[in-house]
């Protein structure tokens, strides 16, 4: 079993039968975990990838209704690294 996690941004508040639909995801086998977060508007889900894939647990969001904006990065922004000048 190899656990993955993806976060998407949403638009538009859910609805009550949006999320209705949502709550029914987790019945998918596979899905272990929704966690959303209403203040930066993201809805981060844990999965088994040898069960499913990004574009599919991707599908089952939008399915439900929900206002899928895209794909967040789960990785901090990394330091840009200075290039030296080569030697003269």
């Amino acid at each position: 079993m190899t656990q993955l996690d993806v976060m998407y941004r949403y638009g538009a508040a859910p609805s009550e039968a949006t999320m209705m639909a949502l709550g029914r995801i987790r019945e998918v086998y596979g899905v272990r975990r929704l966690t959303f977060s209403e203040a930066e508007k993201t809805v981060r889900v844990e999965y088994d990838a040898t069960r499913l894939t990004e574009p599919v647990v991707h599908k089952l969001l939008r399915g439900t209704g929900l206002d899928v904006q895209g794909l967040v990065s789960l990785l901090p922004p990394q330091p840009k690294s200075e290039v030296a000048a080569p030697a003269a």
